[in-house]
């Protein structure tokens, strides 16, 4: 049997073909009254295919947040199914938000639902959260190198209440000392240094959420440190709507920043259906120009 293509190696094509946009699809109840749409499960996915369709062939990636499907219920994940295989269909390589974290065989079992080949919501990758430590998404992590997929562990996000959490200095642990954010970033980084491909893969296949707006420092990742090899994905939401500018983007992660996905939805989709395929190529363009 032929092995999987890694995602880290799959990452790197659609990144040197399309550049570092993701496109949320984010069917916020406003948003879809602003495209005509009905806030139901229907409306969610007709929102999600459109985005599909703005973005393929102009864009690389799409990020679904699932909790705008998951509140229609069982209709909003028939729907969500649906906006998945097509992505996946027209090309697209699909990080599936969703933020799973747990432990045995709960996690196990988020990871098959959202990584397995064949499963109704497979996606090409899915943020998880390793706030009970990095080992207890370990199993999560074999399951992506063993079929090719690949994980975001949050890090350091931009909401301003995890900071407390993040920041928390470790007392007990291999990296005490270090921050959780810190210690999940070279966690992960150590993770992907280890594999016994690592010297092949220009890109690792597990990265980690890092928001634009969040002062990386404070929370003890130094990006001045030589970079990781192979590249460490970093999933980056902040700019755009939120504010970032994506000509701070070398600033903000240093040695990092060869492996950062620019990650924008409202900024994108509040172009409406008429003019999101125009905002991706226009952004697109831009973040391309950005890069030193």
């Amino acid at each position: 049997m032929t092995a999987p293509v890694a995602f880290g190696d799959r990452l790197h094509g659609a990144l040197e073909r399309y550049g570092r946009l993701c496109v949320g699809i984010d069917p916020h109840a406003s948003l879809l009254d602003q495209w005509g749409l009905d806030d139901t499960a229907a409306g969610v996915r007709e929102f999600g295919l459109r985005v599909v369709g703005a973005a393929a062939g102009r864009a690389g990636i799409v990020k679904p947040q699932v909790a705008f499907y998951e509140r229609h219920g069982a209709a909003g994940y028939v729907a969500l199914e649906r906006v998945l295989a097509e992505a996946r269909d027209a090309g697209l390589l699909v990080i599936a938000d969703v933020k799973r974290g747990d432990i045995g065989t709960s996690v196990d079992a988020y990871g098959e639902a959202w990584l397995r080949p064949g499963s109704g919501l497979e996606s090409d990758a899915m943020t998880v959260s390793a706030y009970q430590g990095l080992g207890s998404i370990e199993s999560v992590m074999r399951r992506a190198d063993a079929t090719g997929k690949g994980l975001f562990v949050l890090s350091a996000t931009s909401n301003p209440e995890a900071a407390a959490i993040q920041r928390a200095v470790l007392q007990q642990s291999s990296r005490e000392g270090s921050t959780v954010a810190g210690a999940i970033c070279s966690g992960v980084a150590a993770w992907n240094a280890a594999r016994e491909d690592a010297a092949d893969r220009p890109f690792g296949s597990i990265g980690v959420v890092l928001g634009a707006t969040v002062d990386l420092a404070a929370s003890g990742i130094d990006v001045s440190a030589d970079p990781a090899e192979p590249v460490l994905p970093v999933l980056a939401p902040g700019f755009g709507h939120q504010g970032a500018d994506v000509r701070d983007l070398e600033a903000i992660y240093g040695t990092l920043s060869a492996g950062v996905i620019v990650s924008e939805s409202r900024s994108l989709l509040g172009a409406g259906p008429d003019g999101i395929a125009e905002a991706i190529v226009r952004r697109a363009d831009e973040i391309g120009a950005a890069r030193v």
